[in-house]
């Protein structure tokens, strides 16, 4: 999703467009590639004709080059692919669509620039894309930044002369009308060909109504008959002005779209903040937001806020009302916080970030955990009050935690063998199920051992503690 800057003619953005695809079908892992620029007729796309939307259908992985992974071919395209001031993003088609629908951004972090001027907030803009692009601690990581231009945009006006129009009898009306319907075209009527619609449009044809000299020459009749030129009733003039005007929380908007590379979106945004307090001043009355994935987190991150601990206490009740002792229930949960060990060092292993995907894993293995202590307390309590009238409480434990060696490795393997194919998977939702099964599937291997060995160590302090040992 390439963006130029506003002004671009048609003829210029078509002949760009068609560049930008016979070089991305030059790549052998491209099979065809479909480019669209500006918006279509529908009014729920109001794309400008500087946004550029090109869709790359990738062969199948087994006929890419050797060696050849996503990263490194996003990073070749976007190294042939970079046109004078046309910055690009790289991003899924159905997941750009949501975004911009919900959002309102077209890239995986935006930054929003709130303010009362369009001059104002669009200098803050540019000021925050270059300094993103030049600050040493920001360059490594973004591909692309780009602000939005809001007076950018060409216009033709017809400033309409009162007194001219007022000797031939004309009202601003009359001009308006013609110049709507000869230029910009009027639905007289309609057809119907079987189940399909077409408006029928009038206006001038392509070559009365494509340069300005045509333009002056647009008749407009009076009430007399006579078709007096636009030229002696209006002063044709090319204006610049906003292309688009965005109004959000009651304050003009414009918005910064950032490509980040090589860097979780939370770590870069803390490294932007800093960037932009210190580089970027801003006027009195602006005010940033920083929108897209950045903004799902910190809406998951509040909720997590409250799951989390909801989750960590809804076991701890279960488990109190389970063994009627608080001692053994804060027993099975000490096993939770250190199952995550196995979790953590799976992910820095497999270098995935913390993300939404990764803690309903984590929370998925708590929960995990916990059965897996309930099991062993359960059979260290029957084999606890088995043996103690028999045996010391050492030889108790061992008995005990000995006998369920095996019930509790088809416990947890079952879960494991289970879960480990997703780490291998591909195709669609692949990335966020194994970011889910990653935690699991590492917190599962720790848990065993601490459970298996810990467990009984800390039970047999516990009892201990309550009582003397058994002789």
């Amino acid at each position: 999703m390439p963006t130029s800057l506003p002004g671009m003619s048609i003829t210029e953005a078509g002949k760009v467009l068609q560049t930008m695809d016979r070089q991305l079908k030059q790549f052998p892992e491209v099979e065809r590639v479909f480019g669209k620029i500006g918006r279509s007729t529908s009014p729920t796309d109001p794309a400008p004709i500087s946004m550029v939307e090109t869709v790359v259908t990738l062969k199948p992985k087994n006929q890419w080059r050797k060696n050849m992974d996503w990263d490194t071919l996003i990073a070749e395209m976007d190294e042939k692919m970079q046109f004078p001031g046309m910055p690009n993003i790289w991003w899924m088609p159905i997941q750009t669509r949501t975004e911009m629908l919900a959002t309102g951004i077209r890239s995986s972090l935006g930054i929003k620039v709130f303010g009362d001027n369009l001059k104002t907030i669009e200098k803050t803009a540019v000021s925050i894309e270059q300094a993103l692009q030049q600050d040493e601690r920001t360059k490594p990581y973004t591909r692309s930044a780009y602000a939005e231009r809001l007076t950018g945009g060409y216009f033709i006006d017809f400033n309409i002369d009162r007194d001219k129009i007022a000797r031939y009898g004309l009202t601003i009306d009359d001009v308006e009308e013609v110049l709507m319907t000869a230029v910009g075209g009027l639905t007289v009527s309609k057809t119907f060909e079987g189940r399909e619609r077409y408006a029928i449009n009038l206006r001038y044809a392509r070559e009365f109504r494509d340069n300005p000299e045509s333009l002056q020459r647009i008749r407009v009749p009076t009430p007399k008959g006579a078709q007096i030129p636009i030229s002696q009733l209006a002063e044709l003039k090319f204006e610049t002005g906003p292309p688009m005007l965005r109004n959000e929380d009651g304050q003009l908007v414009t918005f910064v779209f950032v490509d980040v590379d090589k860097l979780g979106i939370v770590d870069y945004v803390t490294i932007a903040q800093q960037v932009i307090s210190e580089t970027v001043n801003l006027p009195q009355g602006v005010r940033l937001a920083w929108a897209g994935q950045f903004q799902y987190f910190e809406r998951a991150k509040s909720k997590l806020m409250i799951l989390i601990p909801l989750t960590l206490l809804i076991i701890f009740i279960l488990l109190v009302i389970n063994h009627g002792s608080m001692t053994e229930a804060l027993i099975i949960l000490m096993a939770i916080p250190l199952s995550l060990t196995g979790a953590v060092w799976l992910l820095y292993l497999l270098d995935y970030n913390l993300s939404i995907a990764v803690w309903v894993g984590m929370i998925a293995l708590a929960g995990l955990t916990a059965e897996m202590g309930v099991l062993m307390m359960l059979y260290l309590d029957l084999s606890y009050q088995q043996h103690k009238t028999q045996t010391g409480l050492i030889e108790a434990i061992v008995t005990g935690a000995s006998q369920r060696i095996r019930p509790m490795l088809m416990t947890s393997l079952a879960s494991f063998i289970g879960l480990l194919p997703i780490l291998w998977s591909t195709g669609a939702g692949a990335d966020v199920m194994k970011r889910i099964a990653a935690p699991m599937v590492g917190g599962i291997i720790s848990s065993l051992f601490i459970v298996l060995l810990v467990f009984p160590a800390v039970y047999s302090y516990w009892k201990e503690i309550r009582q003397p040992p058994i002789r």
